[in-house]
């Protein structure tokens, strides 16, 4: 009988608050991924959700994690003040880390960190708070200058994807790629503009991202907890 992905409803302790998030983990999952939302965003994103299926039929177990509770969330489509508060964004993601290495499904899993927009700066903000445990980066559309200082420390190798028709980002980018000192590549989608949304360009997307954590991902890796 084949086996399907386990898929399960989920809430990640931060401090005082906890995070909803979505786990799928498919059959002898080889990774997880843990991604990172962008501003005005949710684990509802239809966009994320279709690069966490296309991760999941390679064989990477996914976790879609709300970076703002209910409250925040309310606040913030009025004010628009938490979505762009990567200081607070950031150690979200690492404790969606510390969280993963608790569970009996996915803790002996090496961890990945998939960043959009505005994410991908909370991504690298807590690739370079937990060098041991997040293994590899990758940002779609992203806005890594957000991460600041954060961007030497970083030690996983990242992978920046960008539209070809996203000018300021991609300069941007460039700026990001100049304050780092771990392996990071940028790779543009020709036609693709800041959302991805014409035809085939988030499926380039997807496959750029499902093989950069096929290389840099491995079982059993030694982690920090």
């Amino acid at each position: 009988m084949n086996k399907t992905a386990t898929i399960e409803a989920v809430e990640v302790p931060v401090d005082t608050i906890r995070l909803k998030a979505d786990l799928r983990v498919p059959p002898t999952a080889t990774g997880l991924v843990i991604f990172a939302h962008g501003s005005g965003s949710s684990r509802f994103s239809s966009r994320n959700r279709q690069v966490a299926e296309f991760l999941g039929g390679r064989g990477f177990a996914t976790l879609l994690l709300d970076l703002l509770t209910a409250a925040e969330e309310a606040v913030d489509e009025v004010t628009t003040e938490f979505r762009f508060d990567i200081p607070r964004l950031g150690p979200r993601v690492s404790a969606a880390a510390d969280w993963a290495a608790t569970r009996a499904d996915v803790g002996r899993l090496p961890i990945g960190c998939f960043g959009a927009s505005t994410g991908a700066a909370a991504a690298l903000i807590a690739a370079a708070e937990r060098p041991g445990v997040i293994a590899a980066v990758v940002s779609r559309g992203g806005r890594p200058d957000l991460a600041g200082e954060a961007l030497g420390r970083v030690k996983a190798p990242t992978l920046l994807i960008v539209g070809g028709h996203d000018e300021p980002v991609i300069e941007l980018n460039r700026e990001a790629m100049r304050q780092m000192r771990a392996h990071v590549e940028l790779e543009i989608v020709p036609g693709a503009t800041h959302l991805f949304e014409e035809p085939g360009t988030l499926d380039q997307v997807a496959d750029l991202a499902a093989s950069w954590f096929a290389r840099y991902l491995r079982r059993e890796v030694p982690r920090r907890v």
